[in-house]
């Protein structure tokens, strides 16, 4: 082989492999671009949607229709977790499809199933399965006050996969729904809270009613007492110490700070009125 075959062989070579680069350069660009503008598409696609989910539900009928502000606001964020995770899917379907994944093949030779439970999804599809039970069966509504497990709390979001509780020392759990079996909701029916004044024995029991039943009708014709009653119960004897108790019964949210308030004004009526507590009695209480 002369010189010159060689050299233009060389040559030959040398174009294709700078061919070669220059096509891959250019696959890697365009792909890079496509992946951007995707991304890009994607963001536009949850923040319109979430402003016009957040629009839909700020209507009043719609909220009458779902049964109250608390099953909107649960179907509130049932819906824009839909939604997140439907854009999720498409997008990965879509970054997939983008870089040469023969996304349809897989599903076709393998089955979606198949898939799921080669991924490890067991866990998120009975998350799913259970969510959508305790949503249809009416368990827990965003605002509630519950007790799952060992945490108590107010529920802040109900999604797909978990439910957000804030404890009342601020601290936020997250719990899968698969763990959820047991649940003591306190918000579906009203609470009530016991006050117990410690009186001496020698206390006129008479006029001590006559002040409770006076302090009770003052409070419960304020506006925050609005469905919300109070109770006297009497004086009854515990290891030999006088109690005269009284009952307080209104939603959880607000059953402590009322039983609290109408302590304290009777707390003040009875003293006023020189009525004697036990003498060991150092601070009011409520139970």
């Amino acid at each position: 082989m002369t010189p010159q075959v060689k050299n233009q062989i060389n040559e030959i070579s040398s174009s294709l492999a700078k061919l070669r680069w220059q096509n891959l350069v250019s696959n890697f660009i365009d792909k890079l671009a496509s992946l951007i503008l995707a991304t890009i598409i994607f963001f536009l696609i949850l923040w319109i949607g979430k402003i016009i989910i957040n629009s839909l539900f700020k209507q009043t009928k719609r909220i009458e229709i779902l049964g109250g502000n608390r099953r909107a606001a649960t179907f509130h964020m049932l819906t824009l977790n839909i939604f997140r995770y439907t854009c999720y899917l498409f997008y990965l379907y879509a970054v997939l499809s983008m870089i040469g994944v023969p996304v349809g093949t897989l599903i076709a030779g393998a089955g979606i199933f198949s898939i799921a439970l080669g991924l490890g999804a067991q866990g998120f599809v009975s998350d799913m399965v259970n969510g959508l039970f305790l949503l249809l069966e009416q368990q827990l509504d965003v605002g509630d006050v519950v007790e799952i497990g060992q945490i108590k709390g107010t529920i802040t979001a109900l999604g797909l996969r978990t439910t957000k509780i804030l404890s009342a020392d601020g601290t936020l759990n997250f719990i899968p729904n698969r763990n959820i079996t047991t649940v003591k909701n306190y918000s579906r029916h009203q609470l009530t809270q016991t006050i117990d004044l410690p009186l001496a024995p020698a206390a006129p029991l008479d006029q001590v009613n006559q002040i409770i039943s006076q302090e009770i009708t003052n409070h419960l014709a304020r506006k925050e007492w609005q469905g919300a009653s109070a109770t006297i119960l009497g004086p009854v004897t515990v290891k030999g110490q006088l109690f005269y108790q009284l009952s307080v019964k209104a939603n959880t949210a607000v059953v402590a700070t009322l039983a609290s308030e109408l302590l304290n004004d009777a707390l003040k009526a009875l003293n006023t009125a020189g009525i004697a507590f036990a003498p060991t009695f150092n601070q009011p209480s409520t139970n």
